[in-house]
């Protein structure tokens, strides 16, 4: 099967219902994506397919259709996100296990709707789960990213 991951086109040798997650990880050694709870509740491995946010562990490769990009492709060390800019000004991260879901939702979000009110970002980001508690931080960090993303 053909995958085309953060701009660079694979070939893997695969069982079509293998999860993209295990396709990223075990076959291509993309770890931002993490494994966390494997039924698509926690959103630590959470991915963009076509500019769209989803888990990587519930969408079976042979299903794939689209671009897929992950944490380390959303941004460059020299270039990175508004998202990533954002988390790192606030601090966002403690563990950082779920960080890079977090953040390719957050991203997703703000593509979707570029100025979220508190109401929009905990409905969105309510199902990534971040066991240190840094919600806080996130929504401040989101709020961020947008209005820098307005600026630009």
């Amino acid at each position: 099967m053909r995958l085309t991951v953060n701009g660079t086109e694979h070939e893997v040798d695969v069982e079509p219902d293998m999860p993209l997650l295990w396709v990223l990880r075990d076959e291509l050694n993309i770890t931002g994506p993490k494994y966390g709870c494997g039924i698509a509740q926690c959103g630590a491995c959470t991915v963009h397919v076509d500019g769209f946010a989803v888990r990587s562990c519930q969408l079976a490769i042979g299903d794939l259709v689209g671009e897929v990009t992950t944490i380390e492709g959303l941004g460059t060390p020299d270039n990175l996100h508004a998202v990533q800019q954002a988390w790192i000004e606030h601090q966002v991260a403690q563990c950082g296990y779920c960080q890079s879901g977090q953040i390719m939702q957050a991203a997703d979000l703000l593509a979707a709707n570029p100025q979220p009110s508190d109401a929009d970002i905990d409905a969105v980001m309510g199902g990534n789960l971040c066991r240190c508690g840094t919600y806080p931080r996130i929504r401040a960090a989101i709020h961020s990213a947008a209005a820098r993303l307005q600026e630009a």
